[in-house]
């Protein structure tokens, strides 16, 4: 259980839209315009959903096989290189951050 100050920080930056989930996304959506020949994530925006959507694939895969391994650094590494590639998506998508909350917040009362 995190601690009262922690979940208090947790809650404070979610309310006040600083959740870095929200702040990377914002960071990438920003990066559409930028330099293809410079910026990985202008590349992958350029390249359009069906691409994105096929890293998330390679992604969760990869995820999923250092959770059978038991590879818990890498796990975590690759984790976190599926929610940059679900996050390139949504922004591909038009997909609001806000809008999956929600359905999060929803699920969590059922």
């Amino acid at each position: 259980m995190l601690p009262v100050l922690l979940l208090d920080r947790a809650i404070e930056d979610t309310m006040n839209n600083n959740h870095v989930l929200d702040r990377l996304i914002n960071k990438i959506a920003s990066r559409r315009e930028d330099n293809l020949e410079t910026s990985y994530t202008a590349r992958l925006l350029s390249s359009g959903p069906v691409r994105s959507a096929q890293k998330v694939g390679e992604e969760a895969v990869e995820v999923a096989i250092e959770a059978t391994l038991g590879n818990t650094d890498t796990l975590i590494s690759e984790s976190a290189d599926l929610l940059y590639h679900l996050l390139v998506l949504w922004v591909s998508m038009g997909v609001s951050s806000h809008k999956v909350w929600a359905k999060l917040e929803a699920r969590e009362k059922i």
